[in-house]
């Protein structure tokens, strides 16, 4: 289930920040103080955030936003998917069912937008699940001391 964070979800926000394992190909964890500095009281509430609950636990999130700043060009502009997920729940398919529903609510709220996903090409297990949700590969880039892999999931009806 997609839901709203809640002020009960705070700990495990802050696991995933710290956690290697989550961790390992986003530039490693966060120092635990560091995590606990950085993430408010009531995390992630704007739309295109959602937690991921499995029996009234959150086991993950998802982030659906427009990234400001300097991005590379063919994701200038476009709304990406970021998605982090508990290790005990990896290999279960949580994530890709999760992510569907994510990128469904964002079909049906801006149904002529097209979005980015960003990741390592080492990251085998993202590089699936960006396929299966119909991402294509855009480009390769180094950046960060690896290769990185942009997607791009045409907009829906397209």
């Amino acid at each position: 289930m997609l839901r709203e964070s809640q002020a009960r979800d705070r700990p495990v926000f802050v696991e995933l920040l710290v956690s290697p394992g989550v961790n390992t190909y986003l530039g490693g964890p966060r120092s635990r103080a560091d995590a606990e500095g950085e993430v408010p009281e009531l995390p992630g509430r704007w739309p295109g955030s959602f937690v991921v609950d499995r029996d009234g636990e959150m086991i993950g999130h998802i982030l659906l936003r427009r990234p400001t700043g300097d991005r590379r060009p063919a994701a200038n502009g476009r709304v990406d998917l970021g998605y982090l997920f508990l290790p005990q729940t990896w290999g279960r398919g949580y994530a890709s069912e999760a992510c569907a529903a994510a990128l469904d609510w964002f079909d049906a709220a801006l149904p002529a937008e097209p979005v980015v996903l960003f990741t390592q090409s080492a990251n085998t297990a993202s590089m699936r699940l960006a396929a299966k949700l119909g991402f294509a590969e855009v480009e390769r880039f180094h950046a960060w001391d690896a290769e990185q892999w942009l997607g791009l999931r045409p907009a829906a009806g397209s």
